[in-house]
């Protein structure tokens, strides 16, 4: 049997992890509070198969949002990382979208039952955040899937944006048996990308302050060099976040990069 438990060494910094929700908020990102779902989007949400009433279960020390689709049998499973929010209903909304593509989604509680409804009181839930226990609680999630008889074996993958886009990187470094990691502008490691195995599809704002273009293509020519198999895509005049734009350009982007979500994961969870 593989052996799937994730490697073992020192967590980022503090520091490394949150300078983007930092950079964000100075730039006045998030201004208006959490991200509430434009109309569209939420009309492609209900899209799909039929799904279970989602509920929360504990693996280890840790909790989460877990919804599965009503079809028999298994199935590729994605931990859906939060946001600096927390586990609000937009990250939920995320786990019911996936499941009714046919995934079995778990969104693991990372702040521990706290939501913040605004920028500094996501910047104080920030600021107390235990990165080490954060990845212990995404490991704890990766092995209640990999045990859970609804999952195909093995076959699961990952998704996170914005703080949940960087835990998702550092997680992969961490979890050699992760199947696909996708990053919605997320803060970007720049070591330990060799440790990365898993295919991994970035989706990033060409007007992104926080996380430049640069980074996300430098990030994408390193993974490259290690042999990864990467796909990143730099949206033209989208800034920071742009999965809650309300405009007409960002809800085509966010289809855009939500379809890319989609085809990724059909490629690299079920083969297809």
């Amino acid at each position: 049997m593989e052996n799937h438990r994730f490697r073992r060494f020192p967590a980022p910094t503090f520091a490394v992890l949150v300078c983007a929700a930092v950079a964000c908020l100075a730039t006045g990102g998030w201004a208006a509070g959490p991200p509430v779902e434009a109309a569209a989007n939420m009309a492609a949400a209900t899209g799909g198969g039929p799904i279970t009433a989602g509920r929360m279960v504990r693996f280890g020390d840790g909790v989460g949002y877990l919804v599965e689709p009503a079809t028999p049998g298994r199935h590729a499973a994605v931990i859906v990382i939060q946001e600096w929010w927390g586990l609000n209903g937009w990250v939920k909304q995320q786990a019911r979208r996936l499941a009714r593509r046919g995934y079995v989604a778990l969104a693991p509680d990372l702040y521990h039952g706290k939501v913040a409804t605004t920028p500094q009181q996501a910047m104080q839930l920030m600021r107390g955040f235990d990165v080490r226990r954060g990845l212990q609680d995404l490991e704890s999630a990766y092995d209640y899937l990999w045990r859970n008889p609804r999952v195909a074996k093995g076959q699961i993958g990952e998704i996170g944006w914005c703080f949940g886009g960087g835990m998702a990187a550092r997680f992969a470094e961490r979890q050699p048996m992760l199947k696909a990691c996708v990053i919605y502008y997320g803060d970007l490691p720049s070591k330990g990308l060799g440790l990365i195995r898993c295919p991994v599809l970035g989706n990033f704002g060409g007007a992104d302050r926080v996380v430049t273009p640069a980074r996300a293509q430098a990030f994408a020519r390193a993974l490259r060099a290690h042999g990864v198999v990467v796909n990143v895509k730099i949206y033209p005049g989208m800034p920071h976040a742009f999965a809650h734009l309300q405009t007409a350009a960002g809800v085509a982007a966010t289809k855009d990069a939500w379809a890319r979500t989609i085809g990724f994961f059909q490629a690299h969870l079920r083969g297809q």
